[in-house]
């Protein structure tokens, strides 16, 4: 059953979580506990400056967060509060740059932040706290991966992947080994450039995005 266009990547992504980078104390509270999804949420936690020793910018490419129930901190990645690492980081916001790569288990939204005070004695009021707007494309450390394929989540939909109707002409993925609060209903087979290049067995097109945007998608 030939089906139309659906947004495979609308609500696949686990919640994208807003750093509220305001009023930065230092303290930090212990991680919360795990919630849905890849491992836990961002900690209430941060830092008036960047931790020295963390990079000039603030979670670069292979550094890593902790996670919490309402922010994040960057830490250490050989620490025990260590979660997950950076494998892209781009600035503005995702609409607008780069796509993250497919092995991103969960995007974090980065607000910009200037420092209260001059921190660098430069006297232009930045000081080198300063953190523009951004995202992170993050990877556990540990299992599970719902980047992966067939994994149920991620900010991507690859080949690989299951996904339901969601309605209104919506997929959303789930795991396609059934673990997932949805069963799965259709699976990605293959990537083309246009629809005439799928297979036979397609039932459900599926749009990816890239230079392949067309997701071939068979009925389970």
């Amino acid at each position: 059953m030939g089906a139309g266009w659906r947004a495979g990547g609308v609500g696949c992504a686990l919640p994208v979580l807003l750093a509220a980078l305001l009023a930065l104390t230092g303290c930090r509270r212990a991680p919360g506990p795990a919630g849905a999804g890849p491992g836990e949420r961002p900690t209430a936690a941060a830092a008036s400056t960047l931790p020295s020793g963390y990079g000039a910018v603030f979670l670069g490419v292979g550094e890593c967060s902790s996670f919490g129930t309402t922010s994040f901190t960057e830490v250490p990645c050989s620490g025990e509060r260590a979660a997950a690492r950076v494998i892209a980081r781009h600035e503005g916001t995702p609409g607008d740059g780069p796509a993250c790569p497919p092995a991103t288990d969960f995007v974090l939204h980065i607000s910009a932040q200037r420092p209260v005070s001059d921190s660098d004695g430069d006297g232009d009021g930045d000081g080198d706290g300063a953190i523009g707007q951004g995202y992170a494309c993050m990877r556990n450390l540990e299992p599970p991966h719902p980047g992966d394929p067939g994994g149920g989540g991620g900010p991507r939909t690859v080949v690989g992947d299951c996904v339901y109707g969601a309605g209104r002409g919506e997929v959303r993925e789930t795991a396609c080994d059934g673990t997932g609060k949805r069963r799965p209903e259709y699976k990605v087979t293959r990537a083309v450039r246009s629809r005439d290049q799928c297979p036979s067995s397609t039932a459900l097109y599926v749009q990816l995005g890239g230079g392949e945007p067309v997701g071939c998608a068979r009925k389970l």
